[in-house]
């Protein structure tokens, strides 16, 4: 009897410990991290950047370089426009525009007094545009509303042109390029609301793939191609940028 006793005893803790396990397997993992509504469904997310540098050097040195004359500058506008079709959740697009020019009169490079080599009559001008195709999710920080995080993919689509010439006279050269690019990278950032409509973000690149192909022509007789593709698995800090953004 006493051991009939002990097999009933163990064939119910048995059932019990199955029952437990199947009720605790019918109930969904959950981390316990809050997420609120921290962009709700239907705002309009705008926003513009503006870049714009320039120097002028007259006489210049720098190191070993000496008696650099000339200028340069660059520009870029980069103007974006999202929609939040779910809470947390927008898609948009971004068009950017840049353009560089840089234009070096006279400059020597000086090694030692017997060795010095002399360049003159440079002259770079470069124009890209580029377009793209943006997704983003927000994660608050929290239950507050003015700082949160976003996830953000990319994919570029862009070319341009450029020309560079060097030389005048009989001396006279340049060549033509034409380029196109495809990029697709995922970039993470930050937003903080300075009030309900506007915010200022930080984001910086983190992974990446990119495709170029450039087609050039010197003297209009030597034509070239080049192909590169890279990929990147790392914190890229010249990928850090600001801007002023609306949301609407």
């Amino acid at each position: 009897m006493n051991k009939l006793r002990h097999i009933k005893a163990a064939f119910t803790a048995v059932m019990l410990l199955a029952a437990a396990w199947s009720a605790s397997a019918q109930e969904p993992f959950k981390r316990g991290l809050e997420q609120i509504s921290f962009i709700p469904k239907g705002q309009w997310i705008t926003g513009v950047s503006v870049n714009y540098s320039q120097s002028d050097q007259d006489n210049y040195q720098f190191l070993i370089v000496e008696k650099i004359n000339g200028d340069t500058y660059s520009f870029k506008v980069s103007p974006t426009l999202m929609y939040c079709f779910k809470d947390n959740l927008a898609a948009g697009g971004k068009f950017s525009y840049t353009r560089s020019r840089t234009r070096l009169n006279e400059a020597s490079v000086i090694l030692d007094s017997e060795t010095t080599y002399d360049a003159d009559h440079l002259y770079a001008i470069t124009s890209n545009y580029y377009g793209t195709a943006v997704f983003r999710n927000y994660i608050s920080l929290g239950t507050g509303m003015r700082f949160g995080m976003f996830n953000e993919v990319q994919l570029e689509l862009g070319g341009g042109q450029s020309k560079i010439t060097n030389g005048s006279g009989t001396d006279f050269t340049g060549t033509f390029e034409r380029n196109f690019s495809v990029n697709l990278g995922l970039t993470p950032g930050m937003v903080m609301f300075l009030n309900n409509y506007s915010a200022i973000e930080v984001n910086i690149g983190v992974l990446g793939f990119g495709y170029t192909d450039t087609k050039s022509t010197t003297d209009r007789i030597y034509v070239a191609r080049r192909k590169s593709k890279h990929a990147n698995f790392k914190i890229n800090l010249f990928s850090v940028s600001f801007g002023a953004v609306f949301y609407l």
